[in-house]
């Protein structure tokens, strides 16, 4: 064979060793593809929640529910007595205040309420930003700082707002921290959360130390009510719609709040209210079932937060942990499946670092090449470069979570419907509207969310009893709410109906 003859044999040899380094290379990624689809679609199994599974969860609500109504501590549900017997009807009238303390920011509201047919005739108010060194100080200077800007709120105030002589002006105070609750403008705190930690308020009842601080600065005004945002967002609701019984807040956190018969409270052991009535609120976050569907990213989250085997619910459905149980899924995609490249993205190891909003962006992305969910993997994982194929699978586990999410949530509706019977028409009855009061961010923003649990609760209702439940946006109730709960609480209430 002569030299070049072998250089053909060669030159053939190399093109042979080219193609299968291809071959395997191509046999390599269809490896790790497939192990990343079956990744997403065993999250997706262990997230199921057929209507059976969802039934289930609403039983185990109920039954959660009558529990916590029946004793302090027979059950993961808290069902709080709230003190607040009276609803707004919609004839208050006159001057009222709201401090909105749930965060590094609180609130103050002023709302001008007219009375029958007139409603809510004017609303201001002012927010602030609490400095780092209060929140880990004392009692004293953090509320002395909420009553010096609350005094300033009500000193700029013009003559329109002068009240009669001899007439106070009243407060709904939003406390959204865990109290021990002793009637409708008195409470005990359990404990500090959200980045506070001052030691020597737990146990102190925080509306003494507030009026305390009031006084301090001179300011003639009583607190009237201690709520927390989800009795506020019941009141906003009902206020404009005497069809609500129950509110929900599907944002960070969650929680839901509804009006029980008294005499349906087997724990409560004071004099019946004149109404009948009394708002529960259910703390439902912390409701756990063996029905509700938990995955390996869900138990490894509970382990490593600051409560374990506890919120249990609210880690699965709320805005807080949503976009975490994705970043969890895709960490372990990009570790055993190698989607992004042979080294796991640095940032992709950082918890909470994908946001829920960040979340539903790309679970909304309808652009043909998916470039909402190319710029949040450049700019919030700094992973770039991705195919189509990488943005539809992210796009798909990002419908999985929240999917589960929305539709527990529903199941968490129901439970609260069974409780008050209003999930099936009886014989004879006549046919009842029922709304239920929604606020959050969660709710308001995540639309696919949102639009999800809704189609899921009538699924779960049927078609008849669903077209009789309406889920209507109650905006700022832990704010507007506090006011008008200390309105229907108002010391004057018997003058002004005189």
């Amino acid at each position: 064979m002569g030299k070049k003859a072998v250089m053909i044999v060669c030159g053939a040899a190399v093109v042979t060793v080219a193609a299968a380094v291809l071959v395997r290379q191509r046999m390599r990624c269809c490896g790790e593809w497939s192990k990343a689809t079956a990744i997403v679609k065993e999250l997706e199994e262990k997230c199921g929640t057929p209507i059976a599974k969802l039934r289930q969860v609403a039983d185990a609500m109920t039954v959660e529910m009558h529990a916590g109504l029946a004793s302090e501590g027979g059950s993961k549900l808290k069902m709080i007595i709230s003190y607040v017997d009276n609803l707004p009807t919609g004839n208050e009238k006159g001057l009222f205040y709201a401090l909105d303390l749930g965060g590094t920011n609180f609130r103050v509201l002023r709302v001008q309420l007219g009375g029958k047919g007139r409603g809510l005739v004017n609303q201001e108010f002012t927010e602030v930003s609490i400095p780092e060194g209060l929140m880990v100080g004392t009692t004293e200077t953090l509320f002395d700082f909420i009553a010096t800007e609350l005094a300033k709120f009500v000193g700029k105030e013009g003559p329109e707002y002068q009240l009669p002589p001899g007439r106070q002006r009243e407060l709904g105070f939003t406390f959204s921290f865990p109290v021990q609750q002793t009637s409708i403008n008195s409470g005990t705190l359990i404990k500090w959360t959200k980045g506070f930690s001052i030691d020597d308020t737990v146990g102190r009842d925080v509306v003494a130390e507030l009026s305390k601080a009031i006084e301090k600065q001179g300011l003639d005004m009583r607190v009237s009510a201690l709520v927390n945002d989800t009795v506020g967002t019941l009141a906003g609701g009902i206020y404009n719609n005497n069809d609500v019984v129950a509110a929900v807040i599907l944002g960070t956190g969650t929680n839901a709040a509804y009006v029980e018969r008294a005499q349906a409270i087997p724990k409560w052991h004071g004099l019946l209210p004149k109404s009948g009535d009394m708002v529960i609120n259910m703390e439902w976050g912390n409701f756990r079932s063996a029905h509700l569907p938990l995955t390996d990213y869900d138990h490894s989250l509970d382990t490593e937060s600051l409560n374990p085997g506890d919120q249990i619910f609210e880690k699965i459905i709320s805005g807080m942990y949503l976009g975490e149980i994705v970043r969890r899924a895709l960490y372990r995609i990009a570790e055993e499946a190698s989607i992004f490249g042979d080294i796991v993205p640095p940032k992709l190891k950082v918890p909470f670092i994908l946001r829920t909003p960040d979340m539903s962006a790309m679970h909304h992305d309808t652009s043909y090449d998916l470039k909402v969910v190319r710029d949040i993997l450049k700019n919030v994982l700094e992973i770039s470069n991705t195919s189509l194929k990488v943005r539809k699978l992210i796009v798909e586990l990002c419908n999985t979570v929240a999917t589960r999410g929305a539709r527990l949530a529903a199941a968490g509706i129901l439970g609260v419907l069974k409780k008050l019977g209003r999930d099936v028409f009886r014989d004879g009855e006549k046919q009842k509207k029922t709304v239920i009061a929604l606020d959050g961010g969660l709710f308001e923003h995540y639309t696919e969310y949102s639009k999800c649990m809704e189609n899921t609760l009538r699924e779960l209702l049927g078609e008849e009893v669903g077209a009789s439940i309406v889920i209507e946006h109650s905006n700022d109730g832990s704010g507007i709410g506090a006011a008008l709960i200390a309105a229907s609480h108002s010391q004057y209430l018997q003058d002004d109906e005189s």
